[in-house]
């Protein structure tokens, strides 16, 4: 016991005599942090994506009984009811609202303004005069749009892996829309002019979905889901509300709200956009982006233009010409080339 007591004493006097730097160092080392789920965050990245898929499937038996600013309006708000919940469980957890910086509030009202009044207003004026499978099929360059987003706004430097893809993803949506009509819009066939708008709203999303990534940076999935949802929904009711009130004035035709003509199908598929195609899909695709790199949570985005395609092919008779069946592929095989190859470590892309 003695010789222990003194050894013990030797090594005390011995660490005493140390320096600082080195007694640091002697420490025992914490314990790794747990590793990110990954599995949950790209499980999540896929049932958004699927979800999604069915997007414009809803949309559609909407549109055939209301206008697009008006489903559009309902759409969101029931996904302000589908985000209730997650708001007040936060608000009985946290007990207040997150605290948002000047110019983290700016973020978050351009996001807000870009990802569902701007953005849902073309995409769905576009969906009104083409057809499903061919807004879907267009969805498809998001990926290779994120990934040029990456170049310009992060200084990345593509190689030339990453050109070819970019110009096979560019000929296939110049293909898909060869496919629509140039004429006036006819009952079930797309045009041109529809997937033009379908396409300028996916440069649109681009620009919600960086600025979502930037805010997710210094808070949650759930407080930023939320935040951008209530806000964007009322800048759309103030965008819907003053195309009525400004009617008279201008001395154009604006229809009524449509309620009790709707039938239950419409509000089925309405609350089905609204609750899970909308506030769900937006969750769990920023809590994936959280535990997975955006590079690799692109992949699951071309379920969208997949299923929606099928859905629009297999449910309502749509019928995909030849050049749209080549731009497709093109498309989606360019967009799965690109996600799927291994990449460095992600930097960190955002718009400043």
């Amino acid at each position: 016991m003695g010789d222990n007591r003194r050894k013990g004493g030797d090594t005390t006097q011995a660490m005493a005599k140390q320096p600082a730097s080195d007694r640091i160092h002697s420490l025992p080392t914490p314990a790794a942090p747990r590793p990110p789920h990954h599995l949950l965050g790209y499980g999540a990245c896929a049932l958004a994506g699927t979800l999604w898929g069915t997007g414009f499937y809803f949309g559609r038996l909407a549109l055939n009984e209301m206008g697009v600013e008006h489903m559009v309006l309902y759409r969101f708000l029931f996904a302000c009811l589908g985000m209730l919940p997650v708001a007040m469980v936060r608000l009985a957890r946290r007990g207040a609202l997150p605290r948002l910086g000047p110019g983290e509030l700016r973020d978050l009202l351009l996001a807000s303004s870009f990802g569902i009044p701007i953005q849902f207003l073309l995409q769905f004026h576009g969906l009104a005069l083409t057809t499903v499978s061919h807004a879907s099929l267009m969805v498809g360059a998001m990926p290779v749009l994120l990934a040029a987003a990456a170049a310009v706004f992060a200084g990345e430097r593509l190689d030339r892996f990453g050109w070819a893809v970019m110009i096979a993803s560019t000929i296939g949506a110049v293909l898909v829309t060869l496919g629509g009509h140039r004429g006036p819009a006819a009952q079930g066939e797309p045009t041109l002019t529809g997937d033009l708008l379908v396409l300028s709203s996916l440069v649109v999303a681009l620009a919600w979905i960086l600025l979502s990534k930037k805010l997710l940076r210094n808070h949650s999935a759930p407080a930023v889901t939320a935040a951008t949802i209530f806000s964007g929904t009322l800048m759309l009711i103030a965008v819907v509300g003053l195309e009525w009130l400004a009617a008279p004035f201008v001395h154009a035709t604006v229809e009524p709200f449509p309620f009790a003509h709707v039938s239950l199908r419409a509000w089925i598929a309405l609350a089905i956009s609204g609750v899970l195609c909308t506030a769900s899909t937006t969750l769990l695709w920023n809590w994936g982006l959280h535990h997975v790199p955006a590079s690799r949570a692109g992949v699951f985005l071309n379920i969208e233009p997949a299923l929606g395609s099928v859905l629009g092919v297999e449910l309502l008779g749509e019928k995909l010409g030849p050049f749209a069946w080549l731009g497709g592929a093109l498309i989606v095989g360019a967009a799965l080339a690109l996600t799927l190859r291994a990449h460095e470590p992600e930097p960190a892309i955002f718009i400043e």
